[in-house]
């Protein structure tokens, strides 16, 4: 793994990125404070098909946008998930008179914030009967059936074939049941496992896990997660791509016979370099790939791609796809012919193979507000408090969790992506920072809850999309009792605390003993609602927090990560489940 870059900033490069990219195909359009590409050529008469996700997988999903594929494409952060303000702003940018398809790699985050926009979403344009969906791509067979019973599988590379197909779909006209069925036929008939050497390296992040030189890892993720298992010594590539081509076609295997492949089958081949392999040795592994199907499995591609489709920022490994296109035609009632007229059609999109350019000169239309409400805007009273009171408590709150945040890196890494501490300390960063310049020697609550709002709306991940859900229900529930002349008790907070929770449970599955973040915020907002004390719902919440040490993690990113029973006492706590605790306990003290 290569540790040096010519930058050490990394979320700068995810602007950089996208400024280039739409510079160099003038047929793109770039809503620069929301990091979102679309196509200006995007007709309303046509479904809008939109993806996206965390950056560092470049050329998705930016590099797929035009004619024929994505309308438009929403960038997060650095393996972290866009958030649902993000999304709602790449809705407005393409809009349709037919309807709105989300298209997710299955991921928490991504399924949190694209959720939470779609939700919205519909609500804003009910009354023109525009329908929305999220549709997630779940292509990973790695894990199989037992590991990814609660959390679905997860999106590798294969989702660009989804794309590929479900947006000549809409460019051609269909309908938008017509797209869903599309999309989600092609989904359930394609398969995907990955394999790396090493991990990525993440610019200007210092902790990043590494393997042997003798080692390589088999059920590679995109993120940095460690795999399914590792291979020592690292087989020849022959022996590497009978083992994963088991995994991809073998009937016999109950956990990962996702999709049956019969002689005669048209089937497509999508081989994907993660970053960091050569073009010499990307192709070299697609020609073995060829001839391991044929002689082990008796099945010859039809379609052959080769390349960097969605990468691992540079990671130096491959994944393997195959989607069975005649199972998606006899699913969909169709001749064959019609998907592979879809997969086949030319595009504008300047990252896909064989790319077809306009030269045709376009403006990029200037971003547009979603016209939600601000908390100010419905409500003019408010609840005040001891202006030094209010900045002190929410201050010390983020300042105990950016003083965490080397080992909520560390922890994240053994379990996750890494990307917990950076968001964490980011988001208390740019709390602080509202604090001196939006709040600076007032006491309203309403303007306190909208300085850690908007500063939540730009934190991506996970974790923000708890956050963000959580801040906006807390904020409903803080006018609700201003509006009804409520007094200002640790009552009255316990009692918003309990709506807000309620409220995040209704969009999150996710529950005490599942090593997240649940297993703090549950403890402490029912606590706060029970006892009325702050003090004791903080030590529901440091319980809670310890509770995750060597917690076998059963949601989110995590579970991705292989545990044998009697290795739980290494598990780290959940680092998401600590920063929470970090902030109230900061709230206590601040307010001490």
């Amino acid at each position: 793994m290569s540790t040096k870059h010519f930058f050490a900033d990394a979320p700068s490069l995810v602007a950089q990125h996208l400024k280039a990219l739409v510079a160099a195909n003038p047929s793109l359009g770039l809503i620069e404070d929301d990091g979102v590409v679309y196509n200006s050529s995007h007709k309303p008469t046509n479904v809008s098909i939109i993806s996206g996700g965390g950056s560092g997988h470049e050329p998705a999903w930016s590099g797929l946008v035009g004619d024929n594929l994505l309308a438009a494409a929403v960038n997060g952060p650095i393996f972290g998930s866009p958030s649902a303000k993000q999304v709602l702003a790449g809705i407005d940018s393409v809009p349709s008179d037919k309807g709105v398809i989300l298209v997710i790699t299955n991921y928490t985050g991504d399924k949190l914030h694209f959720g939470l926009a779609c939700a919205k979403a519909n609500a804003k344009f009910a009354s023109k009967n525009v329908p929305f969906a999220v549709l997630a791509a779940t292509d990973d067979v790695a894990l199989g059936r037992k590991r990814t019973g609660m959390v679905g599988r997860r999106g590798l590379a294969g989702n660009v074939i989804v794309l590929k197909v479900l947006g000549t779909a809409a460019g051609s006209g269909a309908s938008f049941d017509q797209c869903v069925a599309i999309g989600s036929a092609v989904n359930a008939n394609m398969v995907t496992v990955g394999t790396s050497l090493d991990h990525c390296h993440v610019p200007g992040r210092q902790n990043h896990e590494t393997l042997p030189d003798d080692v390589c890892v088999l059920g590679m993720g995109i993120h940095n997660e460690p795999g399914l298992r590792k291979l020592s010594p690292i087989p020849s590539i022959q022996d590497l791509l009978t083992e994963m081509l088991k995994y991809l076609v073998d009937p016999t295997d109950e956990e990962r016979a996702y999709v049956k492949f019969d002689e005669g089958d048209e089937v497509v081949l999508l081989i994907n370099n993660f970053g960091g392999l050569s073009t010499l040795e990307t192709s070299a592994i697609t020609y073995q790939t060829m001839v391991a199907l044929e002689k082990e499995w008796n099945i010859t591609p039809s379609r052959v791609f080769s390349g960097i489709f969605e990468s691992s920022l540079n990671a130096p490994g491959f994944s393997v796809t195959l989607c069975n296109m005649t199972k998606v035609a006899s699913d969909l009632s169709v001749d064959i012919t019609s998907v592979m007229d879809y997969l086949d059609a030319p595009t504008t999109a300047p990252h896909w193979p064989r790319p077809y350019g306009t030269g045709v000169k376009v403006t990029p239309r200037k971003t547009q507000a979603n016209g939600l409400p601000k908390t100010n805007d419905v409500c003019e009273r408010d609840f005040i408090i001891d202006p030094a009171k209010l900045d002190r408590m929410i201050r010390t709150g983020c300042e105990r969790a950016i003083a965490s945040e080397p080992n909520l890196t560390k922890w994240d890494m053994l379990m996750g992506d890494g990307d917990c501490g950076d968001g964490v300390r980011s988001v208390s960063l740019n709390i602080i920072k509202g604090l001196d310049n939006d709040l600076k020697g007032s006491g309203s609550v309403l303007k306190a809850l909208d300085v850690v709002s908007k500063s939540v709306d730009d934190m991506g991940g996970t974790l923000g999309a708890i956050f963000g859900i959580l801040i906006a229900a807390l904020e409903t529930a803080v006018v609700r009792r201003i509006n009804s002349g409520d007094k200002l008790t640790e009552s009255v907070w316990g009692d918003c605390a309990k709506e807000a929770l309620d409220c995040l449970k209704f969009h999150s599955g996710a529950r005490i003993g599942d090593r997240t973040v649940m297993d703090v915020l549950i403890p402490f907002c029912e606590t706060l609602y029970s006892e009325k004390s702050l003090e004791r719902a903080v030590e529901a919440a440091q319980n809670g927090a310890h509770s995750t040490w060597g917690m076998i993690p059963r949601f989110g990113r995590a579970t991705y990560v292989t545990v044998a029973g009697d290795q739980s006492d290494g598990i780290p706590p959940d680092p998401g489940a600590w920063a929470v605790f970090e902030m109230v306990k900061g709230l206590l003290e601040g307010m001490a």
